[in-house]
């Protein structure tokens, strides 16, 4: 009998050893790359900008702090694991269950003990590092020397101290619970610790190192249930956020009782490690839970039920008066002025004559709506665009204040079409072109926007300025990169702007300054190259010594990064200053920590039909100040940062931690305080919260009988209504002031809220013309509380007024013949006239392929009165009584050949009225007049009932009722 041995398994060659660890090698160095690249392109852009220190202190942070969170999770679960298995009883009798669990574990248990802690540690580490602005803000934290009305402690511990605490408690509790975790693994695999024969035996070391570890754990508990006292005063509660009654006489003693039993419990644990009794500590334990329940939850419903609910408003009413107070002081509405308001509602001659200087502003340029209209008359070829909706501004012009509307002209280089290859893209089509300016009070006789500044190139009252800079290269719409910058002599490549008609002449131009990250070296182009995917940039010509890469072109990306921890507003918007296309951006610290302060959505708060679906990293808050003013150069992309609320503890500490990047208010020049205003996204957020809050007492609070919600927008029901910016004179200041406004209907949870206004909020939003001072009232909140007693229409009732009545319905049926479209501009609400005036642009487009809108008509009501004219001083003098004391923006405009007349206000046949004069309607107009809006509700209804041939036929008695009107002079042919 032979053998045959088993063959030897062939040993891998040398080589294939060495290639495949040089393509390890390679591969990571190929990833180590382009991490580095990524990373020193981030460093380039900030160091161009010269916020290099907002970078270095991120990486710097994130690193310190992934070191802390690994050391502090892998030290302790190393030190476990070898103290488990260094103290394991060395002659223990295992079971064969146990033994074949070791004879599996032994062979990787070297590796599983550096392992284990390395694999957890990493997870610690990337946490911690996520934490690292609590932890720097916590270091850094400032007094806000406001104390919270319940423990006596500065804010500042809510706002900073207590999310560090709440963190740190957090991972101090993971790491001794996994601590626990292996530690009672490793015990059982050696035998520390043996369960069986309903028997559990436990070694001395391991009872001591569990016991140890048990104990610790519940002392951080402790130091939990310590710390969930404070956090009550930031939890929303049923009405109010933080602690009521029932909060402060049995949660939080509750809480306070539980902490001391928790260290007890802890102190019990720590006996067992010396005596090595458990039983006390575990019935310890077992007695805590039922202490849980009992102070956490029984306690507080029997006090809760038996004393608050039967005698609420008596035992809560310091509580809610500190969420009234607390919530005030946190939005910043605390100097809110209120004055009651009994709005006159009859309209009279003359009526207006003390608010000429309001109604010479009233803005009837829509800037939601004529943005195609602008783009139809300035956009001269197809590669640029304008924003839309547009901007609002104002400008000072030969000692007057005039209200604007705004934008520059951008690219876009997705009208570019096959041309857009990269030479294009990237070096060609660089920048942008010009701002154009309007008259926000004003029109053509077409109906077209009054320009200030327009054209290609540039001509204005903006570009008369010397060393004006018409140039865009940061913008909204900015292509992604561009390549720009050549040698002193070079032949210009970059498209300046067109001349001539299609076909014409360019002008071209070669950026000059510091706009972006120089890329003359072959090494910084390869690393763009690699960050764009773009391999030209290495190998294009086009690249030389002097070329700068521009790139997070929009205003907002550039300042969100040189800030993180602002939330910026949703409307930046361009201004000229010191003969600089600038954006000015508004910047906010938020935080979730106030005391006693009630949260609101910030998402919610600024939603509406300007702003749809806004998002957000932080969305429920209870604090907000705009704590900085940004601009943004169009030319040249530098950021400055203002420090406009320097009293704002959240940004004091935040300048602690990023020193030198935020400039102080003193350094801001007259003509950006001219342009800076109040923030939109503000306002709103302080209009949801006096929504509730515009009581100042718990009583009222309590009642919840005067509650107030902002209308929905008239043209676009399912959103709010938008704040607008007017100048204008509110009751009881001395002279008009640019201006935002919002109005206030009753609320309603069912979605069937009455539709009168009960207040009316303006915030003077001019910040003066001084340098480095701000005008004295900027900021001060007005509130109109309007008279229960007078009924005044909202603005949803207002547009339902227009929309019904028969002469606006059929003067708007013949802006509608032919292929036209009509569209309602901004419903505005003024005090005015001891009343409240609404104002509607009315604008006619094609509804075709090119739209161009264009103000044909203005609607007007003060109470129950409407008037419907071509311009809208005809409309104010035919509302108030044929002269109305005061002139509009547009009263220069020539009046369109034939009377339009106001409703309710028809000439006599025959008679030859004063301009502006109502007289009485005839007996013929008024019959046509019934037959008009019989055959509307005719047609109406039968279009629903779907019933077409009723339908022609009262079409046909319109069309006949309207030719009527029309013979008779009533209305324009």
């Amino acid at each position: 009998m032979t053998t045959t041995s088993a063959p030897t398994p062939a040993t891998p060659s040398r080589s294939r050893r060495v290639i495949a660890i040089s393509l390890a090698i390679i591969a990571a160095l190929v990833v180590a790359f382009f991490a580095f690249a990524n990373l020193y392109a981030d460093f380039l852009w900030y160091d161009q900008l010269g916020f290099d220190s907002v970078l270095i202190t991120q990486w710097v942070a994130r690193v310190v702090m992934f070191v802390v969170g690994f050391l502090g999770m892998a030290v302790p679960v190393w030190l476990a694991i070898q103290l488990a298995y260094r103290l394991r009883p060395v002659y223990a009798r295992l079971s064969s269950q146990l033994d074949r669990y070791q004879e599996v574990v032994e062979p990787l248990r070297r590796l599983a003990m550096w392992g284990i802690p390395v694999f957890f540690g990493f997870f610690a580490g990337f946490a911690a590092s996520a934490q690292w602005e609590t932890t720097w803000l916590w270091f850094n934290g400032v007094a806000t020397d406001v104390v919270d009305p319940e423990f006596g402690l500065d804010t500042g511990f809510y706002l900073f101290a207590m999310p560090f605490y709440s963190a740190l408690v957090g991972f101090v509790s993971a790491v001794l619970l996994v601590c626990l975790l292996v530690t009672a693994l490793v015990s059982y695999l050696y035998g520390s610790v043996r369960v069986g024969q309903r028997e559990l035996r436990i070694s001395k070391s391991a009872r001591i190192q569990l016991a140890v570890i048990a104990g610790l754990y519940l002392l951080v508990q402790g130091a939990s249930l310590w710390l969930d006292r404070y956090k009550t005063l930031v939890e929303p509660g049923d009405r109010i956020t933080g602690p009521g009654y029932t909060g402060v006489n049995a949660i939080i003693p509750g809480q306070t009782i539980l902490a001391f039993a928790a260290v007890i419990v802890a102190l019990l644990f720590f006996v067992t490690a010396i005596i090595g009794r458990w039983r006390y500590p575990l019935i310890a334990t077992a007695l805590l839970v039922v202490s849980a329940i009992v102070l956490g939850i029984g306690y507080p419903w029997v006090v809760n039920t038996f004393q608050v609910q039967p005698n609420r408003f008596a035992l809560e009413q310091d509580y809610y008066q500190r969420n009234v107070d607390m919530t005030h002081e946190a939005y910043g509405v605390d100097g809110l002025e209120k004055q009651d308001f009994q709005a006159v509602t009859d309209a009279e001659a003359g009526q207006l004559r003390e608010d000429a200087a309001t109604t010479a502003q009233i803005r009837i340029m829509d800037p939601a709506i004529i943005s195609p209209t602008v783009r139809q008359l300035e956009q001269y070829r197809g590669y640029y665009q304008f924003q839309n909706p547009l901007d609002v501004d104002r400008y000072d012009i030969d000692g007057v204040s005039q209200d604007t509307v705004v934008s520059v002209r951008e690219l876009d280089l997705a009208e570019l079409g096959a041309a857009a290859d990269w030479q294009n893209s990237a070096v060609v089509y660089t920048h942008g072109y010009g701002l154009v300016a309007a008259k926000g009070n004003d029109r053509t006789g077409d109906g077209d926007p009054v320009f200030l500044e327009r054209g290609i190139p540039a001509s204005g009252f903006l570009s008369d300025q010397e060393d004006f800079q018409p140039r865009v290269y940061f913008g909204e719409y900015s292509p992604t990169y561009s390549i720009v910058g050549a040698p002193e002599g070079s032949e210009p490549v970059e498209l300046d702007y067109p001349t001539g008609g299609d076909g014409g002449g360019e002008v071209k131009t070669t950026f000059v300054g510091d706009g972006g990250p120089s890329i003359g070296s072959v090494f910084n182009r390869l690393i763009y190259a690699l960050k764009f995917q773009a391999e030209q940039i290495l190998f294009s010509d086009y690249v030389n010594e002097d070329s700068q890469i521009l790139y997070d072109r929009d205003p907002l990306t550039r300042v969100q990064k040189v800030a993180p921890y602002l939330t910026l507003d949703s409307d930046p918007y361009p201004s000229v200053v010191d003969g600089r296309i600038v954006w000015i951006i508004d910047g906010y610290t938020l935080s979730a920590n106030y005391p006693y302060s009630s949260t609101v959505s910030l998402a919610s708060a600024i939603s509406d039909s300007s702003n749809p679906a806004p998002r957000f990293a932080l969305d429920d808050i209870n604090y907000i100040r705009n704590s900085v003013k940004a601009t943004v150069d169009a030319y040249d992309g530098s950021v400055t940062l203002y420090a406009w609320d320097e009293e704002d503890p959240v940004l004091q500490s935040w300048q602690n931690v990023y020193p030198t990047t935020v400039e102080p208010i003193s350094e801001m020049s007259a003509e950006l305080m001219s342009h800076v205003r109040y923030p939109t996204d503000l306002f709103k957020v302080q209009r949801t919260v006096l929504g509730i809050y515009h009581v100042d007492d718990a009583r009222s609070f309590y009642q919840s009988d005067n509650r107030w919600q902002t209308p929905n927008d008239p043209q676009a029901d399912s959103q709010l209504q938008p704040p607008y910016y007017l100048t204008m004179q509110m009751p009881g200041q001395d002279n008009p002031t640019y201006s935002m406004f919002t109005s206030f209907i009753p609320s309603s949870t069912g979605g069937n809220a009455r539709n009168v206004l009960m207040g009316y909020l303006a915030v003077d939003s001019n910040a003066g013309a001084e340098a480095g001072k701000k005008a004295a009232d900027y900021g001060k909140l007005r509130m109109l509380v309007i008279d229960a007693d007078t009924t005044v229409p909202g603005p949803g009732q207002v547009q339902n007024t227009f929309n019904a009545d028969p002469l606006v319905s059929s003067q708007i049926n013949l802006l509608k013949q032919g292929q036209s479209d009509v569209l309602n501009g901004n419903l505005l609400t003024l005090p005015v006239g001891g009343g409240l005036l609404y104002v509607q642009p009315v604008f006619v487009q094609s509804s075709g392929a090119t739209k161009l809108p264009t103000l044909q008509k203005v609607l007007v009501s003060f109470g129950n009165d409407i008037a419907f004219e071509d311009t809208l001083n005809e409309a104010l003098d035919a509302l108030f009584g044929g002269d109305s004391g005061a002139a509009a923006g547009d009263d220069d405009v020539a009046p369109t050949p034939g009377a339009t007349p106001t409703p309710g206000a028809t000439p006599t046949p025959g008679a030859t009225p004063e301009p502006g004069t109502p007289t009485v309607p005839s007996d013929e107009y008024q019959a046509a007049l019934q037959d008009a809006q019989e055959a509307m509700l005719a047609r109406e209804a039968a279009l629903k009932a779907g019933d077409l041939a009723a339908f022609a036929e009262a079409d046909e008695k319109l069309t006949a009722a309207v030719e009527k009107l029309i013979e008779l002079g009533a209305l324009e042919p």
